[in-house]
């Protein structure tokens, strides 16, 4: 109990000179695993010096200390590439958030390198409309040669007011994404009062500039509803594995997260009635002597003649992976 207290203190301690570098008063600090009083309000001559976008959950937004820093960088990681739909589609569920409560203009940027749009794909049109109630026509496109290009271009668009956010997605960890970097980027986020949404995709978490940063990975869909319960066997709304990996107010936590198309709205997944079975693994590793075949049951395999099967395989040429829409989930 003793180390605890002390502990406890320290952070204290080091939160209040870092809002004394920051040139802020914090009106109220506490212990993060305090859920009701875990708020952090930051105030600049007696006015709240920034403003928040509720993500909509209440235990998220209160560990968050109220939501996310609307006029700030925020860091969305997928581990891996395949991690770079539910990242994209996670930044584009806040950027929906952002555009019903503000009067905006109705233009997104989204920046990234030539390489990740050939990995990634582009977003689907028709999905993000229906998705998150964004015109394709507001959804604009930026494909830069070099990670330092990708970060110039979101420099100077982070201040325009024609774009209501900005999105820069880039993959790994590139030199010219360092702390002075993405220190400019919060910045001209601050100054212009709107959100830059930091995509990295394939990276290890680095030490950044922004205050909060997401760990994001796709998680298993419910089930659909409808009048008579759930409907057995079909795939309801996108789910969000969600992981505070770093925040200023809040200690690490995972949360899952369901997007609701119809409403524009967050609800949490753990609060559902037809939350899907946590079933684990769905195939174990073979290091013990177990062969995937077993692990999955009988397997009938369909075979073709080689004629047939040579015409209807398609080329590489023919479906190029940067043409190839990602999903939002």
């Amino acid at each position: 109990m003793a180390t605890s207290a002390v502990a406890k203190d320290i952070v204290f301690a080091l939160r209040q000179q870092i809002a004394k570098i920051e040139g802020a008063l914090p009106e109220r600090l506490a212990a993060p695993d305090d859920a009701e009083d875990s708020a952090v309000i930051v105030r600049r001559h007696g006015v709240a010096a920034r403003r928040l976008l509720q993500i909509g959950v209440e235990e998220l937004d209160a560990a968050l200390g109220g939501g996310l820093e609307a006029g700030a960088l925020t860091e969305l990681h997928g581990r891996e590439t395949r991690d770079a739909a539910a990242s994209a589609g996670f930044a584009l569920c806040l950027v929906s958030l952002w555009l019903k409560a503000v009067t905006a203009a109705p233009f997104i940027l989204w920046i990234g390198t030539e390489e990740i749009f050939r990995e990634a794909g582009f977003p689907y049109g028709r999905g993000i409309l229906g998705l998150f109630g964004i015109s394709p026509e507001n959804l604009l496109f930026a494909a830069a040669p070099k990670p330092s290009d990708a970060l110039w271009i979101a420099e100077e668009a982070a201040v325009l007011s024609d774009f209501a956010a900005v999105i820069v997605e880039l993959r790994g960890s590139p030199r010219a994404l360092d702390l002075t970097a993405t220190r400019r980027l919060h910045r001209r986020a601050q100054k212009a009062g709107r959100p830059v949404f930091l995509l990295r995709q394939g990276a290890a978490a680095e030490p950044t500039a922004a205050p909060v940063r997401f760990v994001l990975s796709a998680s298993a869909a419910g089930l659909r509803e409808t009048l008579d319960g759930p409907l057995p066997l079909s795939i309801g709304p996108p789910g969000f594995a969600v992981e505070i990996s770093k925040s200023r107010t809040a200690a690490p936590g995972r949360f899952v997260l369901e997007w609701n198309a119809d409403e524009r709205i967050f609800e949490d997944r753990r609060r559902g009635r037809f939350a899907p079975p946590d079933r684990g693994a769905v195939v174990s590793l073979s290091g013990g002597g177990q062969g995937v075949e077993e692990a999955l049951g009988a397997v009938v395999a369909f075979g073709q003649s080689g004629a047939r099967a040579a015409h209807h395989q398609p080329s590489r040429e023919q479906h190029p992976a940067h043409l190839r829409p990602r999903r939002a989930s």
